[in-house]
């Protein structure tokens, strides 16, 4: 995809506003899109959508295909008949500002049971729809679905902690299990075949505005994942179906000890031999959902970073070479049968941040993917990449990611020379650092210009989505609905029509 120079939001849709306790893909996502067109932009930039585990971390996913049920939209339902309106009386008394994960996630499971034993009565309307569904994503569904009721019949517990033969998939034990658990898989896929219905009539309706959506694919799968569970032969696991080695980073500046994630590495030579079919499938079926999707952690291609399993810390791990440009032939390959070049290009946004190494420079090269420019980044003098006077076109440029602190919250806890640098560079007071920032990243040669909604509100770390050496208390900021105001969709229009965005 040759990408038309355009300005967007980043918004992960639990942030948005609403009474449920967390923002969903219902009617105040088409409210922000509405926004969004009203600003001018083109772009809407979402985390993964997929299913929350671990630390509600949208990176920790049960599944690499499925979406998240926590974004389906009550008010939806309610008008499809799924649910009456007493299903909704008793809602609680939700904050407006935070997702409280503990009092959201019981509360909308049971409101999706209660949608799923109606449809069961009345499945006429939408049942047609769902039998295809389930035929169209029986790759990943089936699996998925038994993978979810048997979890949810082993309350909640991880996978390698259910009985062995579940956890070695025993044909046989998997078989008794996808009939004594046979309407709770149902209900799983049902779960899917609403969130996606919504979710693609709020894609067609962001089309309808002229906004294309920018989805974000992680790299790893979670090792409590559908995807592990079901083919470890894709991953390094040893008989006992227990990692070998994880993901990570080593130590830097941020962290002595380096980061430990703690996800099984992928064996990408089992991968080569089938032609990455996982991957390609995991690829095709995220540009079904989005139009363009960010790479996560993308240097992982070209060299991961492995630690050994039994490791506390990421200090004592190794580079290993990635698959490299043989994945990105074949993911070309696959998208464009051979005919995506560098006049069209692949939709994707390589995440590069981090240590960045000739090979993987090369790779980006190689394939024409934009890379990610963080002004956030760039204060510590004029030779910094990060500085827009170094940007190249093909890049995407951000004020800050939902890894940073928010503009106003970096300026108050920069030290002092990088404070008076960034003040002197963007020749400002401060006293609008966010705006600043979105002015300087719009008025680039960048490609794509992004900022953090936080940013174009003008609000302080207390905002701050993801701090991510810190375990719990993350992905819970949420806007509230009297800040989608006009006047700020007034200013970013104006910035839209000054630069060409």
């Amino acid at each position: 995809m040759k990408f038309q120079r355009s300005g967007g939001i980043l918004l992960h849709p639990t942030s948005l506003p609403g009474a449920f306790g967390i923002g969903d893909v219902g009617p105040l996502a088409r409210r922000f899109i509405d926004w969004l067109a009203l600003a001018g932009c083109k772009l809407w930039q979402v985390l993964p959508l997929g299913p929350t585990g671990y630390g509600d971390s949208p990176y920790q996913s049960f599944s690499a295909f499925a979406g998240n049920p926590y974004l389906i939209s009550p008010e939806l339902l309610l008008a499809e008949g799924l649910l009456a309106q007493e299903d909704l009386s008793s809602t609680p008394d939700f904050s407006e500002s935070r997702v409280d994960y503990g009092e959201v996630i019981p509360w909308k499971l049971s409101l999706l049971e209660k949608a799923f034993a109606r449809f069961e009565s009345l499945p006429e309307r939408l049942g047609s729809g769902f039998d295809e569904f389930q035929q169209q994503q029986a790759f990943w569904l089936d699996d998925y679905s038994l993978f979810m009721a048997v979890k949810e019949s082993q309350d909640g517990r991880p996978w390698n902690e259910w009985p062995e033969p579940l956890k070695s998939r025993n044909k046989d034990s998997l078989q008794r299990k996808r009939t004594d658990l046979a309407r709770q898989c149902r209900k799983h896929a049902f779960i899917q075949f609403v969130f996606f219905r919504q979710w693609f009539d709020l894609r067609d309706y962001a089309h309808q505005h002229g906004i294309r959506i920018i989805g974000d694919l992680p790299i790893f799968a979670a090792y409590d994942s559908a995807d592990v569970w079901a083919r470890p032969e894709l991953f390094q696991l040893d008989r006992l179906g227990k990692p070998v080695v994880v993901a990570g980073v080593p130590p830097d500046v941020f962290s002595a000890t380096g980061q430990l994630w703690g996800n099984p590495l992928y064996d990408w030579e089992n991968h080569r031999q089938d032609g990455y079919s996982w991957w390609q499938s995991r690829i095709q079926s995220a540009l079904n959902s989005v139009d363009i999707v960010r790479i996560d952690h993308f240097r992982g291609f070209a060299g991961y970073y492995e630690i050994p399993a039994d490791h506390e810390t990421a200090e004592f791990g190794q580079w290993v070479k990635g698959p490299g440009s043989d994945f990105f032939c074949a993911v070309d390959q696959h998208l464009g049968d051979g005919l995506v070049t560098r006049d069209t290009g692949l939709p994707i946004i390589a995440e590069d941040l981090g240590l960045i190494t000739p090979d993987v420079i090369e790779l980006l090269s190689q394939f024409d993917l934009p890379g990610m420019k963080v002004l956030q980044f760039g204060f510590s003098g004029p030779e910094n990449p990060f500085l827009p006077h170094h940007y190249v076109t093909n890049c995407v440029a951000y004020t800050g990611t939902h890894d940073n602190d928010t503009a106003l919250g970096w300026l108050s806890s920069a030290d002092r020379a990088e404070r008076e640098f960034a003040l002197r560079y963007l020749g400002v007071d401060g006293q609008q650092i966010g705006w600043d920032m979105i002015r300087e990243v719009w008025r680039s040669v960048a490609v794509f210009a992004i900022a953090p909604m936080q940013d174009v509100l003008g609000l302080g770390g207390e905002a701050r989505m993801n701090f991510p050496s810190r375990l719990g208390g993350n992905w819970q900021w949420r806007m509230k609905g009297d800040e989608l105001r006009s006047q700020d969709a007034d200013r970013l229009r104006e910035l839209n029509t000054l630069y060409a965005r």
